[in-house]
């Protein structure tokens, strides 16, 4: 896809962070946005900051985890701007700490968000893409955390890895069923974005007494990924990152910092049928 004027975008996650970043740049490309985001307050200063910068902009407050929400969204950008042509399955949430010390609802919110939210997104928009018959784009955000595999937050490795996987299926499918509808996994790495706050919208059905496990490997986790995000680098390059894509058609965007060379350490030993080495990502 080279012209984007006057296209829709749909950015879930799309309130803050590498999705607000997204909505921004596509805006300046002559894009119409709909922004959808749990969080209310947040997505009405999202829309009025792209209002301002003269987009037209609809915000759409969505829960991704339910797969009603995610039509809803659908049919209303659909009603609104009369078609999608590049949707962003981007919403995601973070927690940590040892696999068998987190509880039930831990699991499930992250499952549920980071990769429910994908599917959501993949069942509702796709049929509708289809059915425009003109070129569209799907932009699915995994992470490096999806071609690695770090102690901690396994939880996450686990739900990334989940979403380029099935990234990867949908390409394949989508080139033998629908050829005018692309698909790019987005791997980002470290970026200054507000994940190592998600849980300000933990909904109360994934919390309850004694639901959270305090301990010492939680709160490393949590404090290295605060530490990472404060320092990492901007999301427009994300979204820079994703416009290229976009235009090139490209299925993989990666990091080349120290996270890749993480995931060519774990591809060797796959490669080599060896035990998992432990190599952190070095900046």
């Amino acid at each position: 896809m080279n012209e984007f004027a006057n296209k829709t975008a749909v950015i879930t996650g799309g309130a803050s962070g590498i999705g607000l970043a997204m909505g921004e740049l596509f805006a300046a490309q002559g894009m119409k946005i709909v922004l959808a985001d749990v969080e209310a307050g947040a997505l009405d200063a999202a829309v009025a900051r792209l209002r301002e910068q003269g987009a037209e902009c609809l915000g759409v407050v969505t829960d991704v985890s339910k797969a009603d929400a995610v039509q809803a969204l659908a049919e209303r950008a659909r009603t609104q701007f009369g078609a999608v042509h590049i949707l962003c399955n981007n919403a995601g949430v973070f927690t940590g700490g040892l696999l068998w010390e987190e509880s039930l609802a831990d699991y499930h919110w992250l499952l549920d968000v980071n990769i429910w939210g994908v599917v959501h997104g993949i069942r509702s928009f796709v049929p509708m893409m289809i059915g425009q018959d003109c070129d569209c784009h799907i932009v699915n955000t995994a992470s490096m955390a999806a071609v690695t595999a770090m102690p901690y937050s396994g939880i996450y490795h686990m739900s990334k890895h989940a979403v380029l996987a099935l990234s990867e299926s949908l390409y394949h499918e989508l080139a033998f069923h629908a050829p005018k509808v692309k698909v790019s996994v987005l791997c980002p790495e470290s970026v200054d974005t507000g994940i190592a706050a998600a849980e300000r919208n933990r909904p109360a059905h994934y919390r309850g007494d004694g639901d959270i496990v305090e301990s010492g490997a939680r709160a490393l986790v949590m404090d290295s990924l605060a530490q990472s995000v404060a320092t990492g680098i901007h999301p427009r390059v994300m979204a820079q990152r994703v416009l290229e894509a976009i235009r090139e058609e490209r299925f993989y965007i990666l990091s080349q910092d120290g996270w890749r060379e993480a995931a060519h350490t774990r591809l060797d030993d796959i490669r080599a049928g060896r035990n998992p080495t432990f190599a952190p990502p070095v900046a």
